[in-house]
């Protein structure tokens, strides 16, 4: 890792700065999110999620709500594309559902940039190589996010969010920082509903590991 400890003090204390600047700045964005979440799929309007961060300690990822509660007969909730709104799906191509992290950032639970930060139930099935990613914060962007976001196949992402571990730098930090604004700007690399594209981490690597496949 290139960040020695001045510059992960320095990168701790950017964070804090912009998080809190951003919050105080796009309050009035924030604001009326908030209003079209609880008038359009009512209470909670902040998702919350467990979800593992440094050293794999969990904490509650938070998330401008963007799908509906409905479930089936059973009580079990219903796909994630059915749940998904128009209201959500707008909310995620401008990625307005993701700035209650910068809470998240604010209190030293995320940094801005970083592996994402996902589910806790995928944690047995990580390589010894792709835990390093949970060797330092979690971000709301990352250098997978750049280079696919939900596009990527899984070995390619996480493979992406180790690179990242083992070669970060402020510069990098600064790099995928634009790249991610373009992005957002352009829309691309989004997908509403990723399970619709690709099957979640863990039940992957479950049905590889039972074929005997690594």
């Amino acid at each position: 890792m290139f960040l020695n400890r001045g510059d992960i003090f320095v990168k701790r204390f950017i964070d804090f700065i912009f998080a809190l600047l951003s919050i105080i700045l796009l309050s009035p964005i924030f604001i009326m999110v908030f209003f079209i979440v609880k008038v359009k799929l009512g209470s909670p309007v902040v998702f919350r999620q467990e979800r593992p961060g440094l050293n794999g300690v969990v904490f509650k990822l938070l998330k401008f709500r963007t799908m509906t509660s409905d479930m089936n007969s059973d009580g079990d909730l219903l796909p994630d594309e059915v749940r998904l709104t128009k209201t959500g799906i707008f909310l995620r191509k401008l990625s307005l559902d993701e700035l209650p992290q910068l809470i998240n950032v604010l209190k030293g639970d995320m940094s801005i940039i970083g592996p994402r930060p996902l589910l806790v139930s995928y944690f047995p099935y990580y390589t010894e190589r792709e835990m390093l990613r949970h060797t330092v914060r979690p971000g709301i962007t990352g250098l997978a996010q750049i280079s696919g976001r939900n596009g990527l196949r899984w070995d390619d992402r996480l493979e992406l969010d180790v690179k990242y571990v083992e070669t970060r730098t402020l510069l990098l930090d600064l790099i995928i920082f634009y790249k991610t604004l373009a992005k957002v700007l352009k829309k691309e690399g989004v997908v509403d509903a990723p399970g619709t594209v690709m099957l979640n981490f863990d039940v992957e690597r479950k049905i590889r590991l039972e074929k005997g496949e690594t």
